[in-house]
């Protein structure tokens, strides 16, 4: 059981909610987060697939972009290094220990979510906000190339 799910479980317990609905919980958590570009993420409910979803729709679009630079800047990542491709992670522990620079993130987990979505609203959403990231990756190189 992940760090996550371990908390949750307690928290609920601790809280009074009934061992059923910790075990619940518990589940749903450990099943939310990305694993990684090579790495399935099954969901065991529609519960689950909802919280997947929007853990997914809150990583994309304006706000996912910003808060991937933000992440970037606060782990002293480089915004971008046309030398270093991105890197197709095949186990949780190689996408989470990644040094990669912000760019790569984009192709790593953010352009993925799209067709990772488990509900009819989560497909939805997500297309918006997938197309504005292709937007400004278009700009970004333009900009980094001196076109624009």
């Amino acid at each position: 059981m992940e760090v996550g799910s371990t908390r949750a479980l307690h928290l609920i317990l601790e809280k009074g909610g009934t061992r059923q609905m910790a075990n619940n919980v518990s589940k749903i958590v450990a099943e939310v987060s990305f694993k990684g570009a090579g790495v399935d993420t099954p969901v065991s409910s529609i519960e689950a697939a909802v919280v997947q979803d929007a853990d997914r729709i809150d990583a994309i679009g304006a706000i996912g972009i910003a808060r991937a630079f933000a992440y970037g800047g606060h782990k002293n990542r480089m915004l971008y290094n046309p030398q270093a491709p991105p890197r197709n992670h095949q186990n949780f522990e190689d996408y989470a220990t990644d040094q990669g620079h912000t760019i790569n993130h984009f192709y790593e987990k953010l352009l993925l979510l799209k067709d990772r979505m488990q509900t009819e609203t989560g497909k939805e959403m997500a297309k918006d906000r997938h197309r504005f990231m292709e937007t400004f990756l278009q700009q970004f190189y333009a900009e980094w190339n001196g076109k624009k």
